[in-house]
Order: structure tokens, then C-alpha cells, then sequence
């Protein structure tokens, strides 16, 4: 059965979002290291996709999360105001004067230059929605009452804690039983996931959400990294991949998940504002499509600091395993994308 929505009528919000929200220190064109003066912005990998829907298609959002009421977490309150997601929905926490007990995260970003990939670094260690536990959100209230056509959560939210996946199950639980699509983005995050057990902790905590899941979606690495999943003719550098293996990947998630729409994205970076990049998407009911493909979308001149809906403004780039990526996720771009369609046989 294809997906089914909600009416717009029965619902106070078409999106719901479960995830940090950091302030984004951007050095500009100068390096982390040596930068003096940084802009700031908000961003949070499951945020700026209420973020996006709401200023791009003007939907009504709102994000659950979590800030220490300081400064920091007031600025944070601020920055959003601007994007205009609806904030009734966040959870303030007392801060004790120096962040011991709960902070709010930080996350410098710099751009990458030529050959030279884009690099991020997190400072988001004990912050306060990473102490989200079971119980603290009343989904029921959100879901049941109000009313959400979608949540969206994803696999950086779910790397914070031990206690951060189960309130993501608790979510997803109380949206399906009131009829509310699910999302879930892959979204693997080396850095996050190392002191929590790497990638194994990382697939065994993917792999009990998956079946709660309606749509998932992910880059070329994540179904490996976060589920376990193998690609045919992938190598380990990620630098050279066929559809064809992707297809078959796909099918094996369908079959083993009851996820009615599966994507993935294909990028392979040729230097930090040069991208092939394309998408494979099944959907139940619909012949897989492909959107793009090797070569046949460039995204060239990426400047600014535009944010696009489900990245955190980190990027798979920067845990350093893309050579010279600084792509579509973090610069604002123009796309000539070519769409090629794909019907199986029989």
C-alpha cells in the first residue's frame, strides 16, 4: 500500500522534527584553526528539514528539542525565530552556570577549497537533548491531539546518547498509531557514534528502528555504515559506483523492512564545489526511478551559507573519508539534472 497522509484539516503541523539544533560557526573563507571571527546560524540534521519546508513551501513545522536555558540557548531561540518553525514544542532546562549538567552544542563548520574537502568540528558533548529520556515528550498529546501528517527523525539524534534512540522508538511508536508518516534518515555520523560503539552499535540501533520506519532515506554510504547493508561493485573509498549495485541494495532493505519508500542519494565529489550527484528512490506502488546519475548533475559554484533540508550542516565530507567534497548540503548552488527513468522487467 502506497503511503497514505493525513488531511491538512485534522492536523495543526504537516511536519513534526525530533533533533538537536546547534549554533553553526562559520570562519568564512578562513580555516578553523586560525579563524577570529565566525557568523553564526542554527542547524541540526533533522531541523532543517522543518526548517526547509516551512521557508521553501511554507508548511507548518514545529521541532522537539533542547537547550539549556542560557545565553546560548536564547540565541539559538532567536536564530529560529527566523526560519519560522514553530518552537511551543522545545524543552528548556535549567542551566547550573557553567553547562555541567546540560549546554547546548556548537558545530564549526569550514568550507573546503579545491582539493581540499570541507571540515567540521562538533562540540556537542552532554548537551541537553542528548539527556532526553522515555517519557520526557508527551507524543501522544503531539500526535494524537494536535496532530502531525509527518515526523522526521534520523541517525544523528539517535548517535547522541544511549537514551536518545529510545525516545526516537517512542516517537515513531505513538505517530504510527495515530496514522503520522515516518521518516528516518540514515545520516551516519562517524564522529558521533565512536565513543558509542561505532559502527556496530550504530547498525544494531538502526536496524530495531527500521521496522517503524515508512520512509527511509540515505547517501551512498549509509546503508552500509548504519544498517550493514553491502553495495555490489562499491570499493571502500567510495570513489567509484554503479547504479545497478544500488538497485540491488534497495531491494534487499524492501524485503527485509516494511519501509514504503526507500532513496539514496549518489555524489561523488570531484573537487569541493564540483559534485556529480544523483538519486535512486523506490516506492511501493511506483517503478523505481532515477533521478540524475553519474555525470549528469553538477553543481558548481556553491558560496553562502544556505542550509538545505536534512543535512546538519556537517556533511558525510567531514569525517574525512570524501577527497575535495564541499557540496549541495552546505553551499547554495544552481543543478542542470537529468532524469532517467528505470522500469524492471516482468
Amino acid at each position: 500500500m502506497a503511503l497514505m497522509i493525513k488531511a491538512k484539516k485534522e492536523c495543526r503541523w504537516d511536519l513534526v522534527s525530533l533533533g538537536e539544533v546547534m549554533v553553526r560557526f562559520d570562519p568564512g573563507e578562513r580555516r578553523i584553526a586560525t579563524a577570529r571571527s565566525f557568523e553564526v546560524c542554527e542547524g541540526g540534521g533533522e531541523y532543517n528539514v522543518a526548517r526547509g519546508l516551512k521557508r521553501c513551501f511554507g508548511l507548518d513545522t514545529a521541532v522537539v528539542t533542547a537547550f539549556a536555558d542560557d545565553p546560548v540557548g536564547r540565541l539559538l531561540q532567536d536564530l529560529m525565530y527566523q526560519g519560522g518553525v514553530d518552537q511551543s514544542l522545545v524543552r528548556w532546562v535549567e542551566h547550573d552556570g557553567v553547562g555541567r549538567a546540560a549546554r547546548n552544542g556548537l558545530n564549526f563548520t569550514e568550507r573546503g577549497f579545491g582539493v581540499r574537502a570541507a571540515l567540521g568540528s562538533y562540540d556537542r558533548g552532554h548537551t541537553a537533548v542528548s539527556q532526553l529520556k522515555p517519557g520526557d515528550i508527551d507524543w501522544n498529546d503531539i500526535f494524537g491531539k494536535q496532530g502531525a501528517r509527518w515526523f522526521h527523525t534520523g541517525g544523528i539524534f539517535c548517535a547522541l546518547s544511549g537514551t536518545t534512540p529510545e525516545v526516537a522508538l517512542e516517537a515513531m511508536q505513538a505517530a504510527r498509531r495515530n496514522g503520522t508518516i515516518v521518516s528516518y534518515d540514515l545520516n551516519y555520523r562517524a564522529s558521533l557514534w565512536k565513543s558509542l560503539g561505532g559502527k556496530k552499535q550504530a547498525q544494531e540501533v538502526n536496524r530495531r528502528i527500521a521496522p517503524h520506519v515508512d520512509v527511509m532515506l540515505g547517501n551512498e554510504e549509509d546503508f552500509s555504515a548504519a544498517l550493514g547493508y553491502e553495495v555490489p561493485g562499491m570499493d571502500e573509498h567510495l570513489s567509484a559506483f554503479e547504479v545497478e549495485g544500488f538497485k540491488q541494495m534497495i531491494a534487499r532493505v524492501v524485503k527485509d523492512y516494511p519501509s514504503k519508500v526507500v532513496a539514496t542519494t549518489l555524489r561523488k565529489a570531484k573537487t569541493a564545489t564540483l559534485n556529480d550527484w544523483g538519486a535512486i528512490c523506490y516506492c511501493v506502488g511506483l517503478d523505481l526511478r532515477i533521478f540524475g546519475g553519474a555525470g549528469a548533475a553538477v553543481v558548481r559554484g556553491m558560496r553562502g551559507g544556505a542550509r538545505s533540508a536534512g543535512d546538519d550542516h556537517s556533511g558525510r565530507h567531514f569525517d574525512g573519508y570524501v577527497p575535495g567534497s564541499d557540496a549541495s548540503d552546505e553551499r547554495r548552488g544552481s543543478a542542470d539534472c537529468a532524469v532517467r527513468e528505470w522500469r524492471p522487467r516482468g
